[in-house]
């Protein structure tokens, strides 16, 4: 899989143990543990179109005293034949924590590097299971991971209700990356002029301009403004969807997707170009805030979960995190922090790169003897891409100072992966150095990095809890870009 943030932690307290007090074994430092069992009985279940190929889910009970939790791995192969993973454990607000795929014939190992713990495991005949073990350093337990196709959007039929906005396809051409960006344009009832967003996503590929079932916060976000007077364009990832490139891109690369987007909604007649501003969500966040300190800036910016805190810091931070929710003792942690700082020591100053991939792998087998030469390698490549690098080293608040646009900072108290009493504060402090009085920030209680709220403020939709983007943050969002628009 590519290395997108290969250890953006997420609390993921696993094992049931560790979260009861018990404290996790010092050799063990950066793990968590997983049970997983199978789905259970089904009705049907849906064959993969190719046997070789591992795209959808694959879920399961979480086995732990006293009860379960639903695990699921998504995966999906891009076009380099390389996997994008995730893993959601719902009930402990674990959303796309990242998984790194290494596949040899029928044999898979899913990775985490958030939670340090990994799956090896055979595909059944049928090609219906997932048939292996998921182990840390001092302790080892079966799993048994069922498939699951991603579900097709739904087929149109003479029944569905049209949304009350106009909504188009469009084709963004980034001049500057010499790419193609696939966008959807929604645009309110009447004849305007609107104030317009341009929405750009967290780190990963994500295909937001097409939407479909599953939940995506900005497609959200984009038709609850859209059907309250704001136009919103957004658009697919790199390499993803309709747009081309590669999802390799850093924080600064993809400023000018952002700027594209910008250009594209003030030469709309029926948009009101002296207030076109950004929303970006995560790293997005902090896309958005670099297009600020460009020439022709946003009137006003949006920043959903941006980082406050250098790469490094924000994934040591996040791991620690995760520990110390697993009941890891102050020794544990101790040990952990040490060994990311070393990892993070080869990463940056061996000579070349390709001996930067040598030293991380022997220093990833040295820390866990389980861990085979390929798989070490596969881990390694991941930690030593320059898109990674690039992650560490990032100063989100270098630039901040010259910043002069409103911006809007949220972040949710429930954010594992970029915390927010850490990482609200630093930007905030730097972009008032300039004397900035348009910013204003607000930590929302029990909302996580995806913006969701606490699932047992989820609408019930056919019998089930259905995941929904904040509705106080889409309210604050809300007003907050009319009062920039008075």
């Amino acid at each position: 899989m590519k290395a997108l943030l290969p250890v953006l932690p997420i609390c993921c307290a696993l094992l049931a143990g560790a979260a009861q007090g018990q404290a996790l074994p010092a050799a063990a430092a950066n793990d968590l543990t997983a049970s997983v069992g199978p789905e259970g009985p089904t009705a049907r279940r849906p064959t993969p179109p190719d046997p070789t190929v591992l795209n959808g889910f694959w879920k399961g009970p979480l086995a732990v005293p006293g009860g379960s939790l639903e695990v699921i791995f998504r995966l999906m192969k891009l076009s380099n034949g390389e996997y994008f993973a995730t893993l959601d454990v719902p009930m402990q607000k674990v959303i796309h924590m990242e998984v790194q795929v290494t596949q040899h014939a029928d044999s898979v190992e899913l990775f985490a590097p958030a939670a340090g713990s990994r799956f090896t495991g055979l595909r059944s005949a049928d090609g219906q299971q997932l048939v292996g073990t998921w182990q840390q350093p001092g302790f080892k337990a079966p799993m048994a991971l069922a498939f699951a196709a991603i579900p097709a959007a739904p087929v149109a039929s003479s029944t569905t209700l049209s949304r009350p906005y106009r909504e188009e396809t469009v084709a963004l051409a980034n001049a500057v990356a010499n790419l193609r960006l696939g966008a959807t344009y929604t645009v309110p009832a009447g004849a305007g002029p609107f104030p317009a967003v341009v929405l750009t996503a967290d780190a990963g590929p994500q295909a937001q301009a097409s939407g479909g079932d599953e939940y995506s916060p900005l497609a959200q976000l984009a038709d609850y403004l859209t059907r309250r007077g704001v136009a919103v364009l957004r658009y697919d990832e790199r390499g993803v969807g309709r747009s081309t490139g590669t999802a390799a891109a850093s924080a600064a690369d993809l400023v000018s997707d952002v700027r594209t987007g910008l250009s594209f909604l003030r030469a709309r007649p029926e948009i009101d170009r002296t207030h076109v501003g950004v929303i970006g969500h995560g790293e997005g966040g902090n896309v958005a805030l670099l297009a600020a300190t460009q020439e022709l800036p946003p009137a006003f910016v949006v920043a959903l979960a941006a980082y406050g805190q250098r790469g490094s810091a924000v994934a040591a931070q996040a791991q620690a995190t995760a520990l110390k929710e697993a009941g890891a003792t102050t020794a544990v942690l101790a040990d952990a922090a040490k060994r990311e700082q070393d990892l993070l020591e080869v990463i940056r100053h061996a000579p070349d790169n390709a001996q930067a991939r040598a030293n991380v792998a022997s220093l990833l087998r040295q820390n866990d003897a389980t861990l085979d030469e390929a798989a070490a390698q596969h881990r390694a490549a991941a930690l030593t891409s320059a898109r990674y690098r690039n992650f560490l080293d990032f100063d989100p608040t270098a630039k901040l100072y010259y910043v002069y646009c409103p911006v809007l900072l949220l972040n949710g108290t429930a954010d594992r992966a970029v915390g927010a009493f850490a990482n609200l504060g630093p930007l905030e402090r730097g972009l008032r150095l300039n004397d900035n009085k348009g910013v204003y920030s607000k930590r929302l209680p029990g909302v996580n990095h995806q913006f969701q709220a606490a699932p047992g403020e989820w609408p019930i939709v056919n019998g089930e809890r259905k995941p929904t983007f904040s509705p106080t943050a889409e309210e604050l969002i809300r007003e907050w870009i009319v009062s920039q628009v008075r």
